[in-house]
This record gives C-alpha cells, sequence and structure tokens, in this order.
C-alpha cells in the first residue's frame, strides 16, 4: 500500500499528497483485537516482576521508559490502538453524559483508524535529556535516565546504554559528559538546597549530522571569574579533548537556579560552534535553537505532516491558523497549499526560527506572533472580519489548551474545521475535547456551535513506549 512503500523509503521520497488517507482506511483491524490487550497485559505483569530488587538495572530503566520494548512491533502497535480505542470510548461516555449522543455502534465517539508506524524503530530520537544523580554503584555523578521516584526517595540514575529509543550520538554525549564531571573538581547538583552544580545533559541532532548538546550548570555562589573558568574547561574538554569524538555542531552552557529555565529567564550561551542545527522536513529547512520545540521522531512527523495537510482539506483561498506553532514546521509545510498561515508559540525563540525558516525557504504568505495562545488568539478572532475560509491546527504540550484559547476557537464562527495534535489525549487534552463539543454554555462564555470529533488517526511517534501522538479532527 502506498503509505507503508512511504514508510520504507528516506524522508524526501514520501508518496505524493493523497496518497496517505486511502491507504490508512484500507489497512486491516482484524488484528487489532481484545485478545491483543490482554496478551499485552500478561506480558506487562512479567515484566513487573522483572523489576522487582534482584533484576538487572538495566531491565529496571528499560521497562520503565520503554515498557514495550519486548514486544514485536506489530504487537506494539496493536496495543497502543487499543489504548486509543479506550480514549475515543472514555470521551464519547462523557460526551453522553453532557447530552451529546456521540456513540458510534462500537462505543467510539468518531471512527479510529490503525495506529500509523514509525518509519524507525531504533535510535529515533532527535533529542535526549539525561540526569545527573546517583548510580546503582552510588557514585553522584552518574549521567543517565532516572528509576525511582522523588517523592519515594528511591531515585536511582542508569546509564542508557541499553535504551532502544535513543541513537548512539546521545549516548556517546553521555558518556563524554559523565566523563568530564567524573574529572571535575566541583560536585553535582542532586538537590538544589544541597549545593553542587553539574546538572542535566540535553542533546539534539538532526539527520543532516548535526549534534547540539546543552549543558546545565546551578552557578550557586560561584563568581563570575570561577564560572568563565568552568565554561573554559567543559570548551577544551569536547573542542580538544576526549569529547571530539562527539563532534559538537554547537555547545552550549546555562547557568539555571531552577528546575526549567527559557532562555528568557537565563540566557544560553554558545560556548563552541554553530548557534543552531539544521533539519529537513518535506524538502524544507528548518534551524533548530536550544529550546525550541521539534517533533521528537522526524521522519514519523512528516508523515503526519501530510496527513495533517491532506485532513486539514485547505485549498488556495484558505487561512491556516497554526496554534502553539514551535518552530513552524506544521504552518510552513502546508503554506504551499493555502492562501496564508498565521502561527503562535509562547516561545520567542522558536518564533525567530520561525520567520528565518519562512524566509530561508521562500515563503512569504505567513506571519509568526511570540506570546501566549492565550493572550494572541482571542485578541486575533475578537476582530476577525477576513471572508476566506479559516481552519486551526493546534498542537499543545502534555498541559492541553488553555481554556481561554478553546474558548477563542470555538467562538470563532469562521473555525468549522480543527484538528487537535496531542501526545497526551487521556489528559488534560481531555477536557479541552469536552469543552469543544459541549453544548453552548453562556456562563462558560461558549457561546459558539458545538464541533463534533469526526476522524481519530493515531501516530507512532514514540517505538518502544506506550505512548502516541493522536490526530483528532473535529468539524461542525
Amino acid at each position: 500500500m502506498a503509505l507503508f512503500c512511504a514508510l520504507r523509503l528516506p524522508h524526501r521520497r514520501l508518496c505524493p499528497s493523497g496518497a496517505h488517507l486511502s491507504s490508512l482506511s484500507g489497512q486491516d483491524h482484524g488484528l487489532l483485537t481484545e485478545k491483543t490487550a490482554a496478551k499485552w497485559n500478561k506480558k506487562k505483569k512479567a515484566r513487573q516482576g522483572c523489576s522487582l530488587p534482584g533484576s538487572s538495572w538495566e531491565e529496571r530503566l528499560a521497562n520503565a521508559v520503554t515498557p514495550l520494548w519486548r514486544l514485536p512491533y506489530q504487537e506494539q502497535l496493536q496495543v497502543k490502538y487499543q489504548s486509543q480505542r479506550k480514549i475515543l470510548q472514555t470521551l464519547a461516555s462523557r460526551l453522553e453524559k453532557l447530552g451529546i449522543d456521540a456513540q458510534k455502534p462500537d462505543g467510539l465517539c468518531c471512527p479510529l483508524q490503525p495506529v500509523v508506524p514509525s518509519p524507525i524503530i531504533n535510535g529515533y530520537r532527535n533529542k535526549s535529556t539525561f540526569s545527573v544523580n546517583r548510580g546503582p554503584d552510588g557514585n553522584p555523578k552518574t549521567v543517565g535516565l532516572y528509576v525511582g521516584t522523588g517523592r519515594a526517595r528511591n531515585i536511582v540514575c542508569v546509564k542508557a546504554n541499553h535504551m532502544e529509543n535513543i541513537p548512539p550520538e546521545h549516548k556517546q554525549v553521555a558518556e563524554c559528559y559523565e566523563e568530564f564531571i567524573r574529572h571535575s573538581s566541583l560536585d553535582p547538583c542532586i538537590l538544589f538546597h544541597e549545593g553542587g552544580h553539574w546538572r542535566e545533559l540535553v542533546v539534539r541532532t538532526t539527520s543532516r549530522g548535526h549534534t547540539m548538546a546543552i549543558i546545565t550548570f546551578h552557578p550557586q555562589e560561584l563568581g563570575q571569574e570561577a564560572l568563565a573558568t568552568q565554561k573554559a574547561l567543559l570548551k577544551e574538554f569536547f573542542v580538544c579533548g576526549p569529547g571530539t569524538v562527539c563532534a559538537l555542531t554547537s555547545l552550549y552552557f546555562q547557568e539555571s537556579t531552577m528546575t526549567r529555565c527559557s532562555h528568557e529567564q537565563s540566557p544560553f550561551q554558545l560556548l563552541h560552534g554553530e548557534p543552531h542545527i539544521f533539519e529537513e522536513v518535506l524538502g524544507l529547512k528548518f534551524r533548530i535553537s536550544p529550546d525550541a520545540f521539534f517533533q521528537v521522531n522526524t521522519g514519523a512527523a512528516e508523515i503526519l505532516y501530510q496527513v495533517v495537510g491532506e485532513l486539514s482539506q485547505a485549498g488556495g483561498d484558505t487561512i491556516l491558523l497554526d496554534i502553539c506553532c514551535g518552530t513552524g514546521t506544521i504552518g510552513l509545510s502546508l503554506a504551499h497549499q493555502v492562501s496564508k498561515i498565521i502561527g503562535i508559540e509562547v516561545v520567542e525563540k522558536a518564533i525567530e526560527d520561525a520567520r528565518w525558516n519562512a524566509a530561508f525557504n521562500g515563503i512569504s504568505n505567513c506571519e509568526f506572533h511570540s506570546g501566549k495562545a492565550e493572550a494572541v488568539l482571542p485578541q486575533l478572532l475578537s476582530s476577525w472580519e477576513d471572508a476566506r475560509p479559516l481552519v486551526a491546527v493546534v498542537n499543545p504540550s502534555r498541559a492541553g489548551l488553555h481554556y481561554r484559547v478553546v474558548r477563542a476557537i470555538r467562538n470563532c464562527k469562521p473555525i468549522r474545521r480543527l484538528l487537535y495534535i496531542s501526545c497526551k489525549p487521556e489528559g488534560e487534552a481531555m477536557r479541552n475535547f469536552l469543552e469543544l463539543c459541549c453544548p453552548p454554555d453562556p456562563g462558560k462564555k461558549l457561546a459558539g456551535e458545538p464541533f463534533a470529533p469526526t476522524l481519530a488517526i493515531p501516530f507512532d511517534m514514540f517505538p518502544h513506549t506506550v505512548h502516541c501522538e493522536l490526530v483528532l479532527l473535529f468539524t461542525r
């Protein structure tokens, strides 16, 4: 079939537009049964047994982060299909409680297509975050991923060399960073109030062979001279020392006294190399800043964007609202088929990237707004007078959309078609779905005609994990 032919080809040889949706509908649903889910639950219990003390730390980490890693890939897809069925059943049930007859004969609120597989199954991540903490041997300068929780006070940091979803380049940078901090005279920062300095590492890579490393450092009471010394040592290690094997395109350093810190709160300091790395998606070139959002699985993202373009049914006179647009990948990839793109993103550096991406690729029919969507969108739509068709695409974080964003979309009459892309549809996104579809509620200022879920397509952006990216089409 056309889609599966596309999955076996390099990114820039994907099937032409129009092939994806027709091929999706022809897939065999027969394999995606409750029997498969039962089989998975049995294996899950067996794996949980492996997670008890006595099993290797590597197994425990793999079971925690990539719990489907033992299953053949087709069975992973079947497990994920069943989880998406349950989400749509839950949505249908909750809509029924609101007085909306949403249930179809199979108990779902809308048709559900099979899970679209990832073109790359192992080492697909283009971004990995590594922590610094005590390893299984008690060494506090271990770079890896967590097993355990802070609440239970049983956190152990396990090296990620065996993790199937992380590419070798990321593991190599983590190994080198661990070597560096183990030779450093400064302590790691495990708990802020206990002091220490060396914190997490973020590695970003692209299919063009670029590698960016971002190291977070707690300055504590260090003066500027001492900080400069540490930055110089770090640069020397990765540019002239053992870290040269990583061939970093960019080396960034961020002083942070918080768990997460934006560029505006504490600027990313470029110690070596280029300020950006570059990726290609559907024939377009995109630049990536240290904290800009970019889909973690580039090959799968290309397929997702093509299907989003087809589901939008956007024509040459359409205006596309790209809400939570990141570096503009979705909007810019669809710019050729619409009249205008309007992107909104809270991360200012990502908007800078989006504008650069548009200019570099010669795309002029777009505008990008920096700011919180709940502040920008209502103001933008309140005075909307353009007669052209308006289609919205939203791709929020796991926290979902702010209520004011949902209200602005709901109350904007020209928006008849909405594509909601969610990496956690069972979470806060579920609240958004109900707000979009509930009967008009003057008390909540939801005066507009309700949307209805029309079609759901899951995409496997995260092989070996239980997560899916769900594209849910709403119409009215």
